[in-house]
This record gives structure tokens, sequence and C-alpha cells, in this order.
């Protein structure tokens, strides 16, 4: 990908004199293990162009942060890049908290890209558009996680009735190492608001293979008596029952599958979405019990 080619020179580029970093202090979080890809996080992107692209669009500073993007650059350049296609006028900043690989980043920065230190303080001016941390909350425990959800949910951009924004938005999620099979949730300022799953479907078995792939909210709770645990139970059964779609092709029979889900399940997507493979079911109806 030709995005991928460094910079040359040093520096931040003139466009974006006005991302200087917030004042010294010491990131919050820990260092993650740093996998990442080409591509990876593919699957995330399109949803996200698609769903918050209107909202980038209409932003005065359609700022996106890629919150630990690892060892190498690429998901930020490639963030950038298909966030553009949605919102020309979007800029990314790649935040990391291991310094060494800020450094590796910098030679990667160009007009509306530049790589910051920092945490889940997200060590930028103003309110992001967006944040989307991927693989990144694995590692820890469910309750440090959502106090990390309300923490990033509070750095976002606020919701402006008088426009119809409803605010930037927190994708946080996790993937497969090659991108394949992806669950993440969509939260804005007030909170989480839905769950996404996506996969390609020429790999997948039956739906609740995506079960290992549940973000750190969720993937424990995935045992009997949790709506989660319950909607991937009705999903490998409607995906039983649409076999005989699978003559027509996998994405037929996710689509029927869906279809089937929609009388159950607050489905908040459509055929357009489906057909990616994918499916999003507004939060509420997946959240663990207590919540």
């Amino acid at each position: 990908m030709a995005a991928h080619a460094p910079r040359s020179g040093g520096g931040y580029p003139r466009t974006l004199v006005l991302m200087t970093p917030r004042p010294a202090s010491a990131p919050v979080g820990t260092v993650t293990r740093g996998t990442t890809n080409p591509n990876r996080l593919r699957r995330m992107d399109r949803w996200i162009a698609a769903a918050h692209g209107a909202e980038l669009r209409r932003a005065a500073d359609p700022l996106a942060v890629d919150l630990g993007y690892g060892a190498a650059p690429w998901t930020a350049l490639e963030l950038l890049h298909r966030l553009r296609t949605a919102a020309p006028r979007t800029r990314v900043a790649g935040v990391e908290i291991d310094p060494a690989r800020v450094a590796s980043a910098r030679p990667y920065e160009r007009e509306g890209l530049v790589f910051l230190r920092g945490g889940f303080e997200i060590p930028v001016p103003g309110s992001p558009a967006l944040v989307r941390a991927a693989n990144v909350l694995r590692q820890y425990d469910e309750g440090e996680a959502a106090g990390v959800w309300r923490r990033l949910c509070a750095r976002l951009a606020p919701a402006d009735p008088a426009t119809g924004s409803r605010g930037g938005l927190l994708v946080e999620g996790t993937c497969d190492e090659i991108g394949r099979r992806h669950v993440w949730v969509a939260l804005g300022p007030e909170g989480p608001r839905t769950v996404t799953f996506a996969t390609r479907l020429g790999s997948l078995e039956r739906p609740s293979d995506l079960a290992e792939r549940l973000p750190k909210a969720l993937i424990h709770r995935n045992v009997p008596g949790e709506p989660v645990h319950a909607f991937l139970r009705d999903f490998d059964r409607a995906w039983a029952a649409a076999a005989p779609y699978a003559s027509y092709g996998a994405r037929q029979r996710w689509i029927r599958t869906v279809r089937d889900l929609t009388a159950d399940w607050p489905v908040t997507d459509g055929p357009a979405r489906w057909r990616q493979g994918e499916v999003t079911v507004r939060w509420g109806a997946l959240a663990p019990r207590g919540w």
C-alpha cells in the first residue's frame, strides 16, 4: 500500500501545528503486546466509515485517535485512508504508550497524521470525534475495562442537539491476527450503544465461533444465564435453520440467518451491512446482567 511509505523529513507536518500534545504527564495504561498486521482492522474501519462518516463530515475538527496502534504504524495509516473516503477533512493521531513505538512510527507522519506518546488520557487538545481502541483491553480485568470505557467516553466530543450530532464515538473491540473475525462495541459520550459481529464468511463454521473475539466487557459473560450467551445460542440455531441457503453461498446463508434473528433480537442494521458479514445489535440486549 503506497500510504505505508515514510514521509521524508522529521517533525510534524505544517498542517498539524495545532496538534500539540497536552502538557507532559505519565501516560495512563500499560504496554500491550503490540501485535499488528496490515489490513487487520479493515472490517472495523469500513464499519466506522459507514456508521460515523456523517458525524466526521459534520465535525468542526474531525480528529480520530488510533489508541494503542502497536509495534508498527500500519493501522493508523489505513484508518486515515479509509476515513478520508467518507470524510476528507479527517485527521488521525496514533497514540502509543511505548516511546520506542512512537519514535519508530514518526517517519511515517504526513499531512493529516501524527504519532504521539500517551495512553487512556488521550494526549490531544480538544475532544476527538473518534477513538478506536482495537485489541487494547484484553489484558485488563473486566472491572478495569469498564473504568477505561468511562474515561474514554468522557474525552469524546459531546453531543449537540442543535445540529443533530450524537457526539464522538469510541469503538473498542478485538479481532484475530489477520482480521477475519472481529467483535466490537460502539460507545458515545453517554455510554455503550451497540455491539457488532463481523467475519469473513468463508471461514465461519458457526456464528458462536466469534465468541473468542468478544471484547473484555462480554467475553467472561458467555455463560448460561447471560444475554450474550443466549444471543450466540440463538445465532447458531438460526444459522443451522438457514443451512439450505448454503447452496447459494455463505453470504446468502448469513443474510437469512440475521433476518431470522431480527424476530427476537434488536438488530440495528440492514441487508447492506449483512452482506459484508456483519450484524449489529443494541448494547442493552447483550449487556451483562447487573450492568
